[in-house]
């Protein structure tokens, strides 16, 4: 089995940059399963109905989010519909509409999808992932998928790379999203889980993680707020992660960057 998962959408640019890059890994990697984080995908705060449409067409099977999953109404609705293959993360505290886990059947494969979101500089009311992770793998055994694939949201190295650490053996891959930089620390951990820091983003490169530079440096020149001012033009990233997965274990893990233009 192949797993393509694409970093944090971001903006229309980002929309636009996967839309031209994803038809072309498609033909080059032939994976079994597209999947996307989409907490950034409608102007950097989650994911719209017409977007998520956007990217069904374009052939993504599953969508994961983060921190920015509550912060838009429409998103909530289409967490309420099951129809809607899209997952808000796991150990939200409340009874926040949705699921953080969900079974899948694509292309004759049965795999389960998890979302999860960090705690340490999050600013959320958040169960442990950890704990979390545990009560689903109680639940839900390796042996009965052809894989079990997590997004960890996280803003701490150290907090993803422990709960990598952590499920080892218990899931097939662990892709850590929400920084915006990707990693070079991809790897397959001793007991067969395929495992990044951070996958990276899919957004604007001359940038601050997405958002316009200049209004950024203000911000830490003079403390001053800032509004979600993505650019919609020029150099752009697609960053994902292709994943090999054999008897339930990863085999192989490749970063995946390219970089375009966006007129």
């Amino acid at each position: 089995m192949k797993i393509l998962f694409f970093g944090d959408i971001d903006g229309k640019i980002g929309r636009r940059a996967v839309a031209e890059v994803l038809p072309i890994w498609k033909k080059e990697y032939s994976p079994d399963i597209i999947i996307a984080n989409a907490d950034n995908v409608t102007h950097g705060k989650s994911i719209n109905k017409k977007h998520f449409e956007f990217f069904k067409d374009l052939g993504v099977d599953i969508f994961t989010a983060g921190d920015h999953t509550l912060e838009r109404k429409e998103t909530l609705e289409l967490l309420e519909d099951k129809s809607f293959s899209i997952l808000r993360p796991a150990n939200f505290s409340g009874k926040e509409p949705g699921e953080g886990v969900r079974v899948f059947e694509i292309s004759q494969k049965k795999l389960l999808v998890v979302s999860l979101l960090g705690r340490v500089f999050i600013d959320k009311e958040l169960n442990s992932p950890f704990e979390i992770v545990d009560k689903i793998l109680n639940k839900y055994s390796l042996e009965d998928f052809d894989a079990i694939f997590i997004d960890f949201h996280a803003e701490a190295t150290s907090e993803k790379s422990a709960l990598a650490w952590y499920v080892d053996g218990r899931v097939s891959a662990i892709v850590g999203t929400h920084t915006h930089v990707q990693t070079a620390d991809e790897r397959i951990l001793p007991k067969g889980t395929a495992a990044i820091t951070d996958v990276g983003f899919c957004g604007a490169s001359d940038s601050v993680i997405g958002l316009d530079k200049e209004m950024i440096i203000e911000h830490f020149l003079t403390d001053k707020g800032f509004k979600m001012n993505i650019p919609e033009s020029g150099p752009v990233q697609v960053n994902a992660v292709l994943i090999e997965i054999n008897n339930k274990k990863a085999k192989k893990i490749i970063r995946l960057a390219k970089h375009i233009n966006i007129l």
